[in-house]
């Protein structure tokens, strides 16, 4: 019996000290000058979870519908190019998306806050979230192609990244000329996108979602400006992801857009 039991209590011994390496202590460094801390599994995960401010949620709000209008853009490709490069950049941006527009959906569910934003209400981008070609009201043809002109008048640069700075009084004033947040397309490029075809729509469509891939980092950028803003662990590696993502394929793109203006160039010069 005695053997027994001095073999269970080294059996036991052996468990603890197994248990001890398998799970080494939590330590917190302590200030300049300060002792460290040891910390328990629940202060650990406690010190984790940091909590997200007011800025996050309209953050994520904002960003579904900015994606959606992306997955729109990308649904007109079928009908109006065959271009292999633009459809399968295009099919990436859209999965991307619609994965992310899942995330920050669930990420919304999870914390209680609604969906969507009451500032964004239903009409006011005109067509700019679903991506509906609708007809252009009476008088606003002249600005939907002046609107596509500054898509592409800087070929050599690619100024599609600027082409919403200065549209003037008008632009301002009218729903149908104005995007519904930064980075997105108007309501009337849009429409011009949806009425373009061909070479031409390869391009409004690469300059057009540069402008809006650029836009989605620029809103990552404004929100870490704002004090607490970002910080939540999930978010964080959210946008960490976003803006890898999404100027990775900026890159992408504007290789594409010069391998056209290459393209043009030879064939003009033969």
């Amino acid at each position: 019996m005695l053997r027994a039991t001095l073999i269970t209590g080294s059996a036991c011994a052996m468990l603890g000290a197994a248990s001890s390496l398998a799970s080494p202590p939590l330590i917190q460094p302590g200030a300049p000058g300060g002792p460290s801390r040891t910390l328990s599994v629940e202060q650990s995960v406690a010190l984790s979870r940091t909590g997200y401010v007011a800025a996050d949620t309209s953050f994520m709000q904002h960003m579904i519908v900015h994606h959606q209008q992306a997955v729109d853009m990308v649904a007109l490709i079928e009908a109006r190019t065959d271009h292999d490069g633009v459809t399968r950049i295009g099919r990436r941006i859209s999965l991307t998306q619609q994965g992310e527009m899942a995330q920050m959906r669930g990420w919304l569910e999870a914390r209680g806050e609604p969906l969507a934003d009451d500032d964004l209400r239903p009409g006011h981008a005109h067509g700019a979230s679903t991506g509906g070609a609708q007809p252009a009201p009476s008088g606003h043809t002249g600005h939907a192609m002046a609107d596509m002109a500054d898509m592409h008048s800087d070929h050599s640069g690619h100024g599609g990244d600027d082409m919403h700075d200065d549209h003037g009084a008008m632009a301002a004033t009218d729903p149908y000329t104005t995007p519904l947040m930064h980075g997105m397309l108007s309501p009337a490029q849009m429409d011009a996108l949806a009425d373009a075809s061909g070479a031409h729509f390869d391009r409004l469509f690469l300059e057009g979602m540069i402008h809006h891939h650029q836009g989605a980092v620029d809103m990552v950028s404004a929100l870490l400006s704002q004090p607490g803003a970002g910080e939540e662990t999930a978010l964080s590696e959210f946008l960490t992801h976003v803006v890898a993502d999404q100027s990775a394929e900026i890159l992408r793109m504007r290789n594409m857009l010069s391998a056209m203006d290459a393209d043009q160039s030879h064939e003009g010069h033969p």
